[in-house]
């Protein structure tokens, strides 16, 4: 669950169309676009149409056709369910936009921001539109729905009277994850799940079970934790108590006081008896259980050299290497090899972290597969929106070919035949999962199954005859939407007829491999609560247990495959969660393998069901149980409709106002912003006013956004005026009268601007703007004399020449920009750690000015040794053109902190001069001037940073704090400004030698405030000021 966000600073929105602040003015379309940033793509242009039931409108397209009449009889089974459990009925209708797959719903445009795949669906607040993909199984699906509506209902809850729109944003917004997500967990699953089970236990071994204060910790995450705490809360007080927490929370606003007034109980108290409920559950199951190194050694792990998620093990023919997937790199999750016998890391077979070609690796439900040669690896990932089967040198790291599979949504588990010709995988078509196989030289795709059952995790027999499979085709009933535990099944290739595979009436039977000979059929189940190995003999027909584990084995998610065995040495490799991370180990030991009889049940209790331990049949095991309750026997009575695009109020942002008295008068100011979208958020609209005591000082803006298609373009007006009033000491007038005047400058900007952005992948964009820009200047002299009457004074004209309170003619300006814009950087808490990122504009400009900005700015981050960083930067901005050095444009500093260091402009004062500077010349240069300020101004700046960058304390060997995030760093600065008067190069102060750079060096410290700014702290010494030593720098700045 996340919230899309248009709440945009209206003064933000302002300042950024006025040309000419700020230090990047010398190109002006760089303000309106996203400066840097990685894109979000959208590859398809989705026609979308509208499913209405009794409660939803549910939003789809042609390619989820045959999935969305099942999605809108589960939304209303889910509508009956929850609004009995919160004793609630939303209000209006209910949105769902509903994608056909992961890389459609990672292309939408309702939602702002990039889209991991890790997000299964997102219920945003302003709107409450429910965005999720299908989930491939229809079970899955229903159990994604169930959750993101369990987030609608509590947005409704907690929704004021006015709603989002209204400015009254859910107070669940402001709940904890784990109160908000874990809750939806629970009232989805229910109390028995075994993959929470395993999260608890875990935790509970190594006695690491949150108090109440810790459960907002990222360190716990919230859906395991917050799903027990919810089923620990149900189990003990009934599970209407769930929604009146809920409520009570949203008045209160204090979690501790909703559990508190209640439940009648202190919150730490219920912590600890929670914890207590859990620990015993623990010490039930030790005496019965084993760890893994107990059936296995450790292969994998950060001990030797990887990181603490090792998962999606696939062991070459041989038993000689392994191919696996980590985050030992920190940033993302990579494909490595590793030597099957020593643990030993050979190399990363792909760099997917900064290469945009790989968007997904489908690191969650896929693994890959060797081929018979035991030296190319398969395996199924995502580019450009598309699903593609990738073959690799697993030892060069070099792709060999490459299939984009058109007609298919994902693929998943990709999967060799013997004689290496053929590769049968699963693949999401319309939202439903099915098998198909691919011919590798012919590059001819046949489909094997095609129903509405899951069809999973293929694998071919070393015969070539038989692929088994994982399928709830033998299980689920279709018509009630009431779904079975997934079996095993195997096909015979020729006739495609499918069989079951002898298996548990309990439980999931998941990721099936062949026994080297073909004999047995080793799988995963968690028939007994926990997951464990199991071998099903094709012999006889009798099931045997390999492994009987503690916690499990297990991937990221109770689906994900997690193990695998040599084609021809037998040997299995599988991944376990244990101590927090997940690990893989080796079985080499045949006899192992072998298995014995089946373990009879660990406990009087399913070591699934979450405590407490004598926990009634409670209202959401009922409810969730229960497949008929609300489902409507079909979907004739839904009513198919066109979408439109009509536009409504997502936001107002909360209205200002301020009454002020002072020298300057009687002052009166407000203003707010209105943001506005389509159901899609295709079209978006922006309107705001800030008024500032009078008409001429009135800000306004109107934008609008269009993103309908990978062309993304918006168009904007503005007027924003800059006004500061003032009185000026007391004088005498030539007719001998005592005054005061009071002095009004005002700077009003006008002006039309549109910018046009077409992303080429997630890393590079082009960008086009245009704009016309109308500058006014308004100088007024009010005398107020001692007699109580006042008189206006015309001002003067500016002519070449400035003097003192002359009035500029108006500025008019009409400017054309170009861009290319890399950007596949990745960030800490404080800035990029790792990648590069450029920009090259050009931005010619006529009216009043004649010339044309160009700007390059290019930035590299390298870790030579994780967590350090080396940082660089070279930017040149420039003004080419005789009307770039213009008296009426504000010149190029290079002393702002994000350029060089030390040379602020509040920094300086008379005594670093030369000794005839006077006041009046304090910027000039040369004789009489200020060579040491006006080195830093120009018509051109180029500039280069260096830094190395350690994250405090974790450089230091100690662990992240979670408060206020710190990066310090070791730094270099140098730039150098200059102007081309009369056609010469005449640098700062007057100065030719074009290598007098201005330098500093220090250190600074980064601290990221709560998410909301960055604050740099320096401790600098700048080199070209001869009076100056190390000083203290301090500013917001966000560094490079």
């Amino acid at each position: 669950m996340s919230m899309s966000s248009r709440r945009l600073s209206v003064a933000g929105l302002f300042v950024a169309v006025i040309l000419g602040l700020g230090p990047w003015s010398a190109t002006a379309s760089a303000q309106y676009s996203q400066y840097f940033g990685r894109n979000k793509v959208q590859y398809e242009d989705f026609d979308f149409r509208v499913l209405k039931t009794e409660h939803f409108d549910i939003h789809y397209y042609p390619e989820a056709r045959e999935a969305v009449d099942q999605a809108g009889r589960m939304a209303e089974r889910w509508y009956a369910r929850l609004s009995r459990m919160f004793n609630h009925e939303l209000s209006g209708r209910q949105i769902i936009i509903l994608y056909a797959d992961h890389p459609d719903f990672e292309q939408t445009t309702a939602l702002l921001g990039s889209i991991d795949e890790a997000t299964g669906g997102v219920t945003e607040a302003f709107k409450r539109r429910v965005v999720l993909p299908m989930a491939g199984s229809l079970a899955e699906t229903d159990h994604v729905l169930g959750h993101e509506l369990v987030h609608a209902f509590q947005f409704d809850i907690t929704t004021g009277a006015r709603g989002a729109a209204g400015g009254g944003l859910p107070a669940a917004l402001a709940m904890p994850l784990w109160f908000i997500e874990g809750m939806a967990e629970y009232l989805s699953l229910g109390p028995v799940y075994p993959h929470t089970a395993m999260w608890m236990l875990d935790a509970a071994r190594r006695d690491k079970l949150p108090s109440f204060r810790q459960l907002a910790s990222p360190q716990f995450f919230p859906y395991r934790y917050g799903h027990a705490l919810w089923a620990y809360v149900g189990g003990r007080w009934g599970d209407p108590a769930i929604g009146e927490i809920l409520k009570a929370a949203s008045v209160s606003g204090s979690v501790a006081q909703a559990f508190a007034v209640v439940l009648d109980i202190n919150p730490n108290d219920l912590i600890a008896d929670w914890r207590q409920s859990i620990m015993d559950a623990h010490t039930d199951l030790v005496a019965g259980t084993s760890g893994p190194v107990e059936y296995g050694r450790v292969l994998i792990s950060p001990e030797s050299g990887s990181g603490s998620l090792n998962i999606g093990p696939a062991v070459s023919p041989d038993g000689s290497q392994l191919v696996f997937l980590s985050e030992k790199s920190r940033y993302s999750i990579e494909m490595y090899r590793a030597d099957a016998e020593t643990g030993e890391i050979e190399n990363k077979i792909l760099k997917t972290a900064l290469d945009p070609h790989y968007e997904s690796l489908q690191f969650i439900n896929s693994a890959g597969d060797w081929h018979p040669d035991g030296r190319h690896f398969v395996f199924s990932g995502v580019s450009k929106g598309k699903p593609i089967i990738t073959v690799i040198d697993a030892e060069r790291g070099r792709k060999t070919a490459e299939y984009k599979i058109e007609e298919v949504g994902e693929i998943f588990n990709p999967s060799w035949s013997p004689d290496g010709r053929y590769i049968v995988y699963a693949a999401s078509v319309g939202g439903l999962m099915d098998l198909f196989i691919l011919d590798a030289e012919t590059e001819e795709n046949r489909r094997l199954t095609d129903d509405p059952y899951a069809d999973l995790q293929p694998v071919w027999s070393p015969n070539g005859k038989w692929i088994a499979f994982v399928t709830d085709r033998f299980t689920t009933d279709l018509t009630n939407l009431d779904w079975g535990n997934y079996r095993l099944a195997v096909m015979d290739v020729e006739t495609g007829e499918i069989g079951p595979v002898p298996g548990f009436p309990e439980g999931k039977h998941i990721n099936p491999q062949w026994a080297a000979d073909g004999s047995s059929l080793f799988f995963l189940s968690d028939q007994n609560g926990i997951t464990n190995v199991y071998r099903a003999s094709v012999e006889d027909q009798q099931i045997y247990q390999v492994t009987n584990l503690t916690t499990g084995v297990s991937g990221i998610t109770a689906l994900s495959p997690a193990m695998s065995i040599s084609s021809e040495s037998n040997k299995m490799v599988f991944s376990a969660y244990e101590g927090d991370r997940y690990t893989l180990y080796a079985i080499d030991d045949q006899t192992v393998l072998e298995g014995g009889p089946v373990q009879p049940p660990l406990a009087e209790i399913n070591p699934a069901v979450l405590p407490p331990a004598d926990r009634p049949v409670g209202d959401v095991m009922a409810l969730v149980d229960n497949a008929y309750l609300g489902l409507p026997p079909t979907s004739d009575e839904f009513e198919e409709t066109k979408y439109s695009a009509g536009l409504s109020l997502d936001y107002i942002a909360p209205p200002n106002a301020a009454v002020g008295v002072g020298s300057s008068g009687t002052l009166i100011g407000g203003g707010t912003a209105l943001f506005w979208s389509d159901i899609l958020g295709e079209h978006n609209l922006v309107t705001g006013l800030q008024v500032n005591g009078s008409i001429a000082d009135i800000a306004a803006l109107v934008g609008y956004e269009n993103r309908r298609s990978r062309w993304n373009w918006s168009f904007s007006g503005y007027q924003f005026p800059i006004a500061r009033r003032g009185f000026t000491p007391l004088a005498i007038d030539e007719q001998g009268r005592l005054f005061q005047s009071l002095l009004t400058i005002r700077q009003i900007s006008r002006g039309l601007r549109t910018l046009w952005t077409y992303p080429l992948n997630r890393a590079q964009r082009i960008e086009f703007g245009g704009s016309y820009q109308n500058t006014i200047y308004d100088y007024e002299e009010e005398r107020i004399f001692a007699q109580g009457d006042s008189e206006k004074i015309d001002k003067p004209k500016c002519s070449d020449e400035v003097v003192p309170l002359c009035e500029p003619d108006a500025v008019n300006m009409v400017s054309g920009s170009a861009a290319l814009v890399y950007d596949n950087t990745f960030f800490g808490f404080t800035g990029p750690v790792l990648g590069q990122r450029y920009r090259l504009e050009v931005e010619p400009i006529v009216g009043t000015f004649d010339y044309v900005g160009a700007l390059v700015d290019f930035r590299k981050y390298i870790m030579p040794v994780s967590p350090y960083t080396l940082a660089g930067r070279i930017v040149h901005l420039g003004r080419y053109g005789t009307g770039g050095e213009d008296f009426r444009l504000f010149p190029l500093f290079i002393g702002y902190q994000q350029f060089v260091r030390g040379y602020d402009n509040g920094s300086f004062d008379i005594s670093e001069c030369n000794d005839t500077v006077s006041d009046d010349s304090f910027v000039g240069g040369g004789e009489g001037g200020c060579d040491v300020f006006s080195q830093l101004f120009g018509s051109r700046m180029l500039l280069a940073n260096f830094e190395l960058r350690a994250p405090f304390p974790q450089a230091f060997g100690v662990r992240a704090p979670t408060f206020l995030p710190i990066t310090l760093a070791a730094f270099f600065d140098a730039g150098v400004a200059w102007w081309t008067r009369d056609g010469a190069i005449e640098f700062g102060g007057g100065n030719k030698d074009p290598w007098n750079l201005v330098t500093s060096y220090g250190l600074a410290a980064r601290i990221n405030l709560f998410g909301l700014m960055l604050m740099e702290i320096d401790f600098v010494h700048p080199n070209n000021r001869p009076r100056k030593g190390w000083i203290w720098q301090f500013g917001f700045s966000p560094g490079f």
